[in-house]
């Protein structure tokens, strides 16, 4: 059968793209979404994570994105594509809004990285932009998403004009003809062999914050490879979370580690927790435990933090934390050598300069005489019960992808643009270094509406 467009990923980008094109080229456009997985399973990480939106309250990007992707990316960042980005993202809500996403805006109750001053997101999470989105897919006349189906290559004309996609799914394999292919598979977290090969023998260890990640197997770089296609972003750095051991829940990341202390298997602080706001560190802790801890980690604390406003609500688990009267008991729980995080502890304690602590704000309430330092919300650990959470570090996306441009269009290696062939979302390469928390999901979206619009111009 032809198709207008074919979409590879059920995620925000592809599902994004499918319903923005069929508002670009009508709703008789004939479109088809591919989805590794099941129905229940459908829409990648979209589906499982919280989906922060990185905005100001007048619905746009934060100011500060451009000049903190030029600073990480060190020159290598497309800066036309991070300005495209920036100037589409108010277009992007009023897609949502027309197409009744569900989202709020609030401003953040602690210190923030965001210049912007807040955050939105869908509401309740990142299954509003799955569900809803693919609800309208469903409702189109010519259009269907099918499951349990994958991408196996791309079919081009003489001239190397992408025009079609051979696919496998439960009828078999099959080749779907198509005017324009939009890529918005992921990247590739559930590829160990990738994973391997970029960020060493290690890599492969890492588990997926959601568990449909593992459908996420480089497929945007196994397709585009045979047509030349070019890459971006730093491959061997990864989006991880600091998340809690017990949990299978998705998401079930622990942000309150500010507000007390991290210890490594010793028993020993490895982490400067006040560094900078929680937004701002958490993929380095991430990268940290990963990198340098033997992927395990504590956070221990007081359990007044508990009766601060809006800590519990930053406790991403679904398990309670492990409580003890003493440190000690404290330390027994969690397999730590008790005499060893008693001495942290006090250690810690005994290096807390004077002042006032304020969690709204970099309050410079701090340690000295101890390494590493904290140099912000250093508040004593003295009062029991204590509480902790066990961490380790699950993956959320990876940094390396394919090569698009600002027009979301696939490029080759000479960056000459791939006729027919666009690609949104965390399959493209963009970060370096570090990601700016609250952007990835809401690239996806953007750019799957710009694949869209483009891809319904060339007709």
């Amino acid at each position: 059968m032809q198709y207008d467009l074919v979409v590879i990923g059920c995620g925000a980008g592809g599902l994004a793209g499918a319903v923005a094109y069929a508002e670009e080229a009508g709703a008789d456009a004939r479109i088809v979404v591919l989805e590794r997985a099941g129905r229940e399973e459908r829409g990648g990480a979209t589906r499982w994570t919280s989906s922060w939106f990185r905005i100001t309250a007048d619905r746009q990007l934060d100011p500060a994105f451009i000049a903190m992707m030029e600073c990480l990316g060190e020159g290598k960042a497309d800066l036309d594509y991070c300005r495209t980005y920036a100037s589409e993202v108010p277009a992007t809500f009023d897609f949502l809004d027309r197409n009744a996403v569900p989202w709020v805006y609030f401003e953040q109750p602690f210190a923030n990285r965001n210049t912007g001053g807040g955050l939105a997101m869908p509401v309740p999470g990142g299954v509003a932009i799955v569900d809803t989105l693919a609800a309208k897919v469903d409702a189109l006349p010519n259009a269907a998403i099918h499951y349990e189906t994958e991408a196996m290559r791309l079919e081009v004309d003489a001239s190397g004009r992408v025009i079609g996609v051979q696919v496998r799914g439960p009828e078999g394999e099959r080749l779907l003809h198509a005017k324009a292919v939009l890529i918005a598979c992921g990247g590739f977290e559930g590829a160990p062999d990738m994973l391997a090969d970029h960020l060493g023998p290690r890599g492969a260890e890492l588990p997926v914050i959601a568990p449909t990640l593992v459908n996420n197997r480089g497929d945007g770089i196994r397709l585009t490879r045979p047509l030349g296609g070019g890459v971006a972003g730093q491959f061997d750095m990864f989006h991880g979370e600091p998340v809690d051991t017990r949990s299978t829940k998705p998401d079930a990341v622990i942000y309150g580690y500010p507000f007390g202390i991290l210890v490594n298997r010793h028993g020993q602080r490895f982490f400067d927790e006040g560094q900078d706001s929680f937004d701002a560190t958490f993929e380095r802790l991430g990268y940290e435990i990963w990198a340098h801890q033997e992927q395990q980690a504590w956070f221990i604390g007081e359990k007044a933090m508990l009766d601060w406003p809006h800590v519990t609500d930053i406790m991403l688990t679904d398990q309670p934390p492990v409580e003890a009267d003493t440190i000690e008991a404290l330390a027994e729980q969690f397999g730590l050598a008790p005499q060893a995080l008693a001495a942290t502890v006090a250690a810690y304690n005994a290096a807390i300069q004077p002042g006032e602590t304020d969690r709204t704000i970099r309050d410079g309430k701090r340690t000295e005489g101890i390494t590493p330092p904290k140099s912000n919300w250093a508040k004593p650990i003295r009062q029991g019960p204590f509480i902790g959470y066990p961490l380790t570090t699950a993956i959320t996306f990876t940094f390396g992808g394919i090569r698009s441009d600002a027009r979301a269009r696939v490029l080759r290696e000479d960056g000459s643009p791939i006729p027919g062939l666009y690609a949104a979302g965390e399959v493209t390469g963009l970060y370096y270094k570090e990601y700016p928390a609250g952007t990835s999901v809401l690239r996806a979206l953007t750019f799957g509406r710009i694949a869209a619009r483009e891809a319904a111009a060339e007709g």
